[in-house]
């Protein structure tokens, strides 16, 4: 007992002291035993089996490993997950994008991951990134799943197991209080309801006032956030052979939205202000906004799931309702294109006064340099003895308001019918069906100084009268049928898998045809003075095979090659976007951007071929992967601000190959002390792009150039009742680019505007280069330590324990002449306790 008291002890002081351990690898966590302690059982293919024995790559967070880390959603995982990112909440909670190998899910459109929870496919990617009950099992695979797991399955899937009731009733309390006032509880009690009847309630609670302040508001309301969340199951056995499943979520958030700062990309503006061409990795972050912020998001769903067993065969169907709205207000970008400082209706002369006057009483309010506060709210370009640079966000009124809404329900379901094993051929058929309907509002209103309005569209003479408004209806029904097959002969598996989709897509505009923008005069969507907008539709169809071959000499060691089609639907931006980039960014300056109202279906080819193995009875693994994609036309989401307002839409990147290796090792030195290793490197280029043909050659957006996780775990027993329990996770994210446009040059809105100005310069002054917009290479470490004691346990945890900042997204807004920046999370140190029963 006293040398593994020396020996967690020297351990640990040596993980601290190098300050570099520590992440987990696909099979580096703690086994869900069947057979031993290092065997984890997967249900990565639907099926009950080894992890070492799939075909593919996938990355397991069992129950155990779950508690260590104190893991409990996407960001989490995919922090432990090589060749996997996540850019989530920047502008909103809902706001998710997750990048396996190169595949990245684009804001707007589908996401290119599946969420799969206890069987059952969610829908909404605003749901990727949310708790999900009492974890027990987390699975992240890479590569296409659309045959087995379904829709939106190109880049890979996350499929996770919560707890089931059993025949004794068992329960848990843990809560965690850290610096920034960040207090996080859960809670779950299970158990039975009578004969072939249990439960499970669980709940999650988390408030913060987050890592940043707004100065001029003087409040810490950037970041700050309350989440609470509440989810029901009853299982139900309808006799011997049947079991039905029901499940209800609720979920409720409120906090801040649009974490961003402006950063300037102005080479020739360099000489008056160096932060006219700032590299984004050094921006000083600082909040000024006069709006408050805010974000709120109502998610409920309720599921039933029904399976039957035949003896040789088993028949599931499930069914989903899911209902999602999400709403925000926030401070404009409009302030630099003086879109307030005159009023084509004199009703709205009230913005005028009070951006005007706003600004007379901030001049010389320190903000985020270049910026600066003039006496007047013209353009210094225009004005260069009195007027201002303000910047995104300021904290004047002459920004404007911004409310954005997105409300989403939808219904699905689905049946399958499927093999129960134990012969050399197994299979499994079925159908899918899915119902969307989606609406989705960007409201840019005029500044008082009363607030944002939560209306859309308020008239000229209010105190938030609407100068811009984009309004969509998506509706969208999904057809699909999916079967597979896997058969073995001795040493050899060989598996088909077919699905096939159809997705039939409308759109309507909801904004009214004869509204008009107070300030401009013109139509209140730029879009409708090019013609009037009528309903869309189109439909996209796929058919995804998948092929998966298995060389297993012996039970510890397997190759294997896979090769899959993965495929996500085409869709709408709202209407009037083409034509309101094409008259402020191709007509006026020159730009070399073409963006439809209707984008393209995404489709890809991935390949993959590796080894995995284990080593003295499991104590050592390893697994290495080598893999190949070809992507047609990549959905990528672009951010234009302009004199207009602001606009997001989805384009595509016509052809992009992606290639990589990943290597993941895992190894129990001694009893109770593993470590973790793992290391991808991914490389792309851009072979086509008729959206920015500029790009070709470039690297694909979202895509890290690395990924390194190293990782260390002890647990060990400290006395006859008290286990010491310690963990180091170190992640290092490779360098990464945000945009197709790279270390390139381009004209911007002041390309177009210093020749009419007061400056009266050349062109090309006014042109950007993106070469200091990439993402630098950063690394996090995580530390936690702690004790067990029978029900009991207590932990301290220090995340980001080494204070690295770093950017969690950089959106370049090309024409804009520079990018929209949001910081990763700071370092957070807490203690946690727990009680089980």
């Amino acid at each position: 007992m006293r040398n593994y008291r020396l020996l967690a002890a020297a351990s640990f002081g040596a993980i601290a002291c190098a300050a570099a351990p520590a992440i987990a690898q696909d099979a580096g966590t703690a086994p869900a035993a069947e057979e031993d302690d290092n065997t984890i059982i997967v249900t990565a293919r639907r099926q009950s089996e080894r992890l070492q024995d799939v075909p593919a790559s996938v990355s397991v967070l069992t129950a155990d490993a779950l508690s260590k880390t104190g893991a409990d959603n996407a960001e989490d995982f995919v922090q432990l997950t090589p060749g996997v990112t996540i850019v989530t909440g920047t502008a909103e909670a809902g706001d998710t994008q997750i990048n396996i190998r190169g595949i990245n899910g684009a804001r707007d459109a589908e996401s290119s991951v599946a969420l799969v929870v206890d069987g059952i496919l969610k829908t909404n990617t605003a749901q990727l990134n949310q708790t999900q009950g009492t974890l027990r099992q987390v699975e992240i695979l890479k590569g296409p799943q659309g045959a087995l797991y379904g829709r939106n399955a190109a880049a890979g899937a996350i499929v996770l197991q919560t707890l089931k009731p059993s025949d004794t009733f068992e329960g848990g309390i843990k809560a965690s209080y850290a610096n920034e006032n960040t207090i996080q509880g859960t809670a779950h009690v299970a158990g039975p309801l009578g004969d072939n009847l249990g439960f499970v309630l669980s709940g999650y609670y988390r408030t913060t006032d987050g890592f940043f302040r707004n100065e001029f508001l003087d409040a810490k309301v950037v970041d700050d956030q309350e989440v609470w969340t509440v989810d029901g199951r009853i299982i139900a056995g309808l006799g011997d052979a049947t079991e039905l499943d029901v499940k209800a979520r609720y979920s409720k958030l409120n906090g801040a939205s649009i974490n961003f700062n402006s950063s300037f990309h102005l080479p020739n503006f360099a000489g008056v202000n160096p932060a006219f061409n700032e590299d984004v990795n050094e921006h000083p972050f600082g909040y000024y906004g006069n709006i408050r912020p805010t974000n709120e998001q109502d998610s409920f769903d309720i599921s039933a799931k029904i399976e039957h067993d035949f003896g040789d065969m088993s028949l599931t169907a499930w069914a989903l309702y899911s209902d999602v709205d999400q709403f925000l207000t926030a401070d404009g970008t409009s302030a630099d294109f003086a879109r307030f400082i005159s009023a084509a209706d004199p009703a709205a002369a009230n913005v005028v006064n009070s951006c005007f006057a706003s600004t007379a009483a901030l001049t010389g309010f320190p903000v985020n340099q270049p910026g600066f506060v003039g006496a007047v709210p013209v353009p210094f370009i225009f004005d260069p003895a009195n007027g201002s640079t303000f910047g995104a966000y300021s904290p004047s009124t002459c920004d404007g308001t911004q409310l954005q809404i997105r409300k989403q329900s939808d219904i699905s379901g689905e049946i399958r019918l499927a093999s129960n094993g134990g012969d050399a051929l197994s299979w499994q058929l079925g159908a899918y069906f899915l119902k969307i309907d989606r609406e989705t509002g960007v409201s840019i209103g005029g500044d008082t100084g009363a607030g944002v309005s939560r209306e859309l569209f308020n008239a000229p003479g209010s105190a938030n009268p609407t100068s811009l408004l984009l309004n969509d209806t998506f509706d969208t029904n999904v057809y699909a049928v999916f079967a597979n097959a896997e058969y073995e002969f001795g040493d050899f598996t060989a598996g088909l898998a077919l699905r096939y989709d159809i997705e039939d897509r409308t759109s309507e505009s909801l904004v009214p045809a004869g509204a008009l923008d107070p300030f401009t005069g013109g139509p209140i969507n730029p879009g409708l003075a090019f013609g009037a907008f009528s309903p869309v539709d189109a439909t996209f169809k796929q058919l995804q095979p998948k092929v998966s071959l298995s060389w297993q000499p012996n039970p510890d060691l397997n190759f294997y090659a896979n090769w899959g089609i993965g495929f996500k639907s085409g869709g709408f931006n709202n209407q009037g976007s083409s034509a309101i980039i094409n008259a402020n960014f191709v007509q006026f300056i020159g730009a070399d951007v073409n963006i439809q109202d209707q984008y393209d279906k995404e489709v890809s080819s991935a390949f993959e071929a590796g080894v995995k193995g284990e080593l003295a009875n499991g104590a050592i693994t390893f697994d290495l992967a080598g893999y190949y994609t070809n992507i047609e036309d990549m959905q990528f989401f672009e951010f234009f601000v302009g004199s207009f307002g602001l606009l997001r839409v989805v384009s595509n990147i016509d052809d992009v190959d992606v290639y990589g290796i990943e290597f993941n090792t895992s190894a129990e030195v001694v009893e109770g002390w593993k470590f973790f290793g793992s290391v991808n490197v991914t490389d792309s280029e851009i072979k086509a792009n008729s959206s920015r043909p500029s790009t070709v050659g470039n690297k694909s957006p979202y895509t890290a150039d690395y990924t390194i996780n190293l990782g260390t775990e002890i647990d060990v027993p400290f006395n006859d009742s008290i286990d010491l329990i310690m963990r180091a996770d170190y992640r290092i994210t490779g360098p990464t680019w945000f945009h197709s446009f790279q270390n390139q040059e381009a004209p911007t809105l002041f390309s177009g505007l210093l020749p009419i100005s007061a400056l009266a310069l050349p062109d090309f002054v006014g042109n950007a280069n993106y070469g200091v917009a990439k993402r630098d290479a950063f690394g996090v470490l995580n530390l936690r330590a702690g004790i067990e004691a029978g029900n009991f346990s207590a932990a301290i945890f220090a995340n980001n324990a080494l204070n690295r900042k770093y950017l969690n997204e950089v959106i370049p807004a090309i024409e804009f002449g520079g990018s929209f920046i949001s910081p990763g999370a700071r370092r957070l140190v807490g203690v946690e306790v727990g009680f089980n029963f």
